[in-house]
């Protein structure tokens, strides 16, 4: 094999002529034919001439060796030279095929998939499509370069002038190619671009539009009517069990060491009505908190000491209410229409109610004048919330239940100007107290 190797690179040099059959010198062009003779029978029919070298002599078996060797190494760097070129065109054939996503268009979901890796629903309001848009036109630029400089590359390569002239041509045409697909994507995504800013800015005018218009109904049903018969013959309404209705007495307290609260509630949230007032100073958001939440009885709160009260309003119905509170010796009492139904003491006793807080209808304050939880609002209407800094007698309490008197709190009138409503809830004109105790 070595013999027949060494003929042929002599014979590819022009310094070697082969002998056909019998041995005779064969013009050039020829075909030469050697028949495979049994072992031990010299040959005949088919011979190699010498072949020179340089000085004459023969190469040696080693000088064979390494040429082969030599030979055999080039080949393999050709051939792996040619799959590592054809293992990029694949790859860019592949990174193509996933930009033009689903149906070759930009905005489809699968190109937002693939290169915006942006949200396409509405449930979560996706970025803002510009942002989307400038990074698609990114990963393009991204991608052209990659293609400018696999081309460079393969310019500057050594091997890439070993190539065939077919497969470097047909680089040249797939690179061309994808770069003008890459221009055109980038083109579309400009135009994209524009559509999407003009209509992006007619979406937000039309939504500020909308949300000013619901900001001046807000506000009107904040304002409630005017028309009010007399500064307090008002009632506040706080229709959903929500974090964002209240009340807000505009005045605070002073520092009590007494009080008695009365209102007229009408409720028929379950389970519970909710906290119809609660008064948070710093420090402590649970200074004065009347509650019924879940399948609790209804409870009083001072200074986060609790006192469960026997008063049943979650029918449906108007119901007067009052509760008195002494801090000498915590006691307290509980009325219901002008009638005394309970009575305890050791409610927070020689604990001076402190002053500067906030007094909040309809919502149970964790921290001062915030932090609502929508499942402690109270759902209903109330009225004619008054509070003085001292306990009432009995039969003054029966007197204001049965409206043979009216009396505005001394510390706390319930007038209009002292009133304000949030986040939907409103203030309403309410029939006069005989008409409400029609519901007794």
């Amino acid at each position: 094999m070595l013999a027949l190797l060494a003929g042929l690179l002599f014979s590819l040099a022009g310094g070697a002529s082969w002998r056909g059959v019998g041995g005779q010198e064969s013009p050039p062009g020829s075909r030469f034919v050697c028949t495979s003779l049994p072992p031990g029978v010299p040959p005949s029919g088919c011979s190699l001439p010498p072949i020179p070298m340089q000085g004459g002599a023969l190469p040696s078996e080693e000088e064979l060796k390494v040429t082969v060797l030599q030979l055999r190494e080039t080949i393999l760097q050709q051939k792996e030279t040619l799959g590592n070129q054809r293992e990029t065109i694949r790859e860019l054939t592949a990174k193509l095929s996933r930009c033009e996503g689903a149906d070759g268009k930009p905005g489809t979901a699968g190109w937002r998939k693939e290169l915006g890796k942006g949200k396409d629903t509405m449930g979560d309001l996706p970025r803002d499509p510009t942002q989307v848009i400038d990074q698609l036109s990114r990963t393009m630029q991204t991608l052209k370069d990659r293609l400018e400089n696999l081309e460079h590359q393969l310019r500057s390569n050594v091997s890439y002038a070993a190539l065939p002239n077919e497969l470097r041509e047909m680089l040249q045409r797939r690179l061309g190619d994808l770069e003008r697909q890459l221009l055109s994507k980038v083109a579309e995504l400009e135009d994209e671009k524009s559509l999407l800013h003009n209509e992006t800015s007619a979406h937000r005018q039309r939504t500020e539009t909308a949300l000013s218009a619901l900001l001046e109904r807000v506000s009107e049903l904040e304002k409630g009517s005017s028309a009010f018969k007399s500064p307090d013959e008002f009632k506040v309404s706080l229709p959903l069990r929500t974090n964002y209705l209240y009340g807000k007495i505009k005045k605070t307290l002073p520092e009590l060491y007494a009080f008695t609260v009365c209102l007229w509630l009408r409720s028929s949230a379950s389970p519970g009505i909710g906290t119809p007032f609660s008064y948070a100073v710093p420090g402590q958001a649970n200074e004065i908190v009347l509650i019924e939440w879940g399948n609790n009885p209804i409870e009083l709160l001072i200074n986060d000491k609790v006192a469960q009260l026997p008063l049943f309003i979650s029918d449906g119905k108007w119901h007067h209410i009052c509760i008195t509170w002494t801090t000498r010796d915590g006691m307290w009492e509980a009325f219901q229409d002008g009638e005394k139904l309970g009575t305890g003491e050791n409610l927070a006793p020689w604990h001076p109610i402190k002053p500067g807080g906030v007094l909040i209808l309809g919502q149970e304050q964790d921290t001062v004048g915030g932090r609502f939880d929508a499942t402690q609002a109270f759902v209903g209407e109330m009225s004619q919330f008054n509070i003085w800094d001292r306990v009432l007698k009995a039969e003054d309490i029966m007197n204001i239940a049965n409206c043979s008197t009216n009396m505005p709190g001394n510390i706390i009138p319930w007038v209009d100007n002292n009133v304000d409503v949030f986040g939907g809830a409103t203030k309403w004109p309410v029939e006069t107290c005989e008409e409400r105790l029609l519901d007794l």
